[in-house]
Order: structure tokens, then sequence, then C-alpha cells
């Protein structure tokens, strides 16, 4: 039985980003099939919610229906991209349960196995899958994307620069143009990075707005690393514009905000936000940096959520609580500690800043080693890591 999976627009502006942009969690699986872990909210007009409904009423006529539950997993993970909760992850999941642990499933179940392990940090898993889905069905633009951000996530750009020229052959020019300026803003070229996106997204304005949106975040996040803040700004804007729901756009321009020392804008930005880790912890602390009196209200209920998390045996969040320990609790050595384990499995911008910022406070200069090593072979261009690297030179 051979299935196959399309690139929904909301995954193609997404699933390069997939990685870094939700707080990963082990996902929550339901023990049973007719279990209510929670209500979802069906309202009038939100054409999303029907859609997720309608496939999961088809899903539960015949669970053990691959196509059905391919579908309906696909959806979930769709919804947990958009929103920031993993929980759906927890979902799409236990909707693929019947070929969970098989060795040889359907290539379209086999890339959805894989989106899930990733965010529990199973990585090789998930390579192991995606390989084995792109060998079925090597037009599988959903596996290969998947593949592009794993391998980005651990720093493997030749890996990554191979997935994404495959991809740019499946999915729209803007999809190919972004995936290798990605690449390119992480090898010493942003500046070439930049350039090519801004005329993508001049000549492609009838793209499909999730794409523009993506590549507009994209744009934002480059011209941030060439030191352009005007630029890096109205690129954000634009995307905001467009009014989709995206956690990442929103933690990209948050921190945008609070690095330029706008926290109030953060507080407007982030009304109601809340339900997603990532951006309860910059919510916290743009409350924190403006003395707005929700802040100890933020830093509890982010505390909490990290408990939690530990509890379970869940320690995805480690980039996440190191800087919630560094800017929020001010213990340096426990947000270095943390640091330094999430640097281990993920190795982006974010994740090398949080150790620059964290060695920096507790003034170890040699925990830094592993980031500095990289920053110098790669050429990556970061006024932000440029700067902490700078003042960890100076506690020699």
């Amino acid at each position: 039985m051979r299935l196959s999976l399309s690139l929904s627009p909301v995954l193609a502006c997404l699933v390069l980003l997939a990685a870094a942009a939700c707080a990963r969690a082990a996902p929550y699986v339901p023990k049973t099939d007719d279990q209510v872990v929670e209500r979802l909210p069906l309202k009038a007009g939100d054409r999303a919610a029907r859609e997720l409904a309608a496939l999961r009423a088809q899903w539960r006529q015949d669970p053990q229906n691959a196509e059905a539950a391919t579908a309906l997993a696909l959806a979930y993970i769709e919804q947990a991209l958009a929103e920031g909760d993993p929980r759906y992850v927890g979902y799409a999941q236990s909707t693929l349960q019947p070929w969970w642990n098989k060795p040889d499933p359907p290539a379209a179940v086999r890339t959805l196995r894989a989106i899930v392990l990733q965010y529990d940090h199973r990585f090789d898993a998930a390579l192991a899958d995606l390989a084995a889905a792109t060998q079925a069905d090597p037009d599988d633009a959903l596996a290969w994307s998947w593949a592009t951000a794993i391998h980005l996530v651990r720093a493997d750009l030749d890996a990554a620069r191979q997935s994404c020229e495959r991809l740019a052959e499946l999915t729209p020019d803007l999809v190919g143009v972004a995936c290798q300026a990605q690449i390119a803003a992480l090898t010493g070229h942003a500046g070439e990075a930049a350039a090519s996106l801004r005329d993508a997204l001049r000549t492609q304005r009838d793209a499909d707005p999730a794409l523009r949106l993506w590549a507009l975040t994209r744009l934002g996040e480059t011209e941030e690393r060439r030191g352009d803040s005007a630029a890096a700004e109205r690129a954000y804007r634009d995307a905001l514009d467009l009014q989709r729901p995206d956690v990442y756009l929103l933690a990209a321009y948050a921190d945008f905000l609070l690095d330029r020392g706008r926290p109030s804008e953060v507080l407007a930005l982030l009304k109601d936000q809340s339900r997603a880790d990532v951006l309860l912890l910059r919510l916290a602390i743009a409350a924190k940096a403006a003395q707005d009196p929700r802040r100890e209200a933020f830093a509890r209920e982010l505390g909490a959520r990290f408990d939690a998390a530990r509890a379970r045996g869940d320690t995805s969040h480690q980039k996440e609580e190191s800087r919630f320990a560094l800017a929020l609790l001010q213990q340096p050595e426990r947000a270095l500690q943390l640091a330094l384990e999430n640097y281990r499995q993920q190795k982006e911008l974010a994740d090398a800043r949080i150790v620059l910022e964290a060695a920096l406070a507790a003034r170890q200069r040699t925990a830094a080693e592993p980031v500095l090593r990289w920053m110098a072979a790669t050429g990556v261009e970061s006024p932000a890591l440029r700067a902490l690297a700078r003042q960890l030179e100076a506690l020699r």
C-alpha cells in the first residue's frame, strides 16, 4: 500500500522552522482511542477547526485506515505548528499508533512518525524514517523539508543543502529560494541571502500567503544578521500584516523587540498568547523588563510548566528553561548547564546565543568554546553573537 502526502501551504511555510519554532515537549499520548484529552474549540467560521473535526470523524470510522489516519495526523501537526502547542503532536502520535512500532510502515506514516520523533529529540530515528520515506517516494516534499529542518538544527549544513536542493525541485519557487537563502545566511552570505529573498518576494507576489509569511520571517531574521534593524522590522511587520497564526513569527519578532529595549510592545504583541511556552517565556521576560504587575504570575506559570515537564521525564525544553533561569531567576550556572546540554543536540543561532549569554553571566569563557569554534568554522553573521564573543574574550 503506497500513500502520499502533499506539502500543504501551512506546512510548506513552517516545516523548515518547526524544529526551532516550538518548545518541544515529549508528546502526550492518550491511553485509549476514546479518552478525551481536550475539547477542541469549534467556532462558527473557523475553517481549520471544521476541517479537523471532519477528519477526526472520518478517522473514527476506521482507525486502522492508513489514509484517514495520516490525513488526521498531518492536520494535528499543522495545528501544533500554528499554535505552538505540542499536545497536538501527541494526538498525531495516537492517530498513528497502529503502525507506530512497525519496522516498515507505509511511507506516509514514516514521514509523520519522523515528525513526531523529532519533537522528542530522537533525530537519528527521525532521519532514518525520512530516508526510508524518500527512498520509497522520492517526490515526498514533506519528508525532504523535515530532513532539511533536522540537518539545520544539528548544524549539518552539507546534508541540509542536499535536502534543500531536492526540495527546491518539488515545491514552488519561493520555497526553494527561501530554503537556500536560509543556508546561505548561516555560512557568511547573509547579504546574498537577503537579496535573493527580497527578489523572490517581489517577483512572486501571487505566492500563497502562508509561503510569503515564511519567507518574510526568514527575511526579517536574515536582515537582523546583517545588522539592518530597519529592514528586519519591515519584514516582520509585513509578515504580521498577513494576519495568519504563526508562533515562530511572534517569537522571532518578540525577540527582536526585546533586544531593542521595547518590552511594552512585546506585551501588546503577545497579549492572550500565553498558551505556547515559547511565547509565555517572552511575555515573562518582557513583563520583568517593563515592571508589569503580571511579571511574577507569568514567571510562576512558566516555572510550573518546566517542573511538570521534568516530572514527565521530558528534557526537551532546555533552551527555553536556560533563558528562564538566566533572565528571570538570575541563576547563570544553572542556565549554562542547561544551555550546554541543549547545544549538544541543537546548534541553531538561538541555541548558540544562550550558551554565550550564560557563559558570560557565569564568567566561564571556556564553557563557550564549542560555540566560538562553530562561529569561526561557519562564518555565521550575527551582531548579537559577535558582541557576546567579544565580551567573552575580555574575560581572558
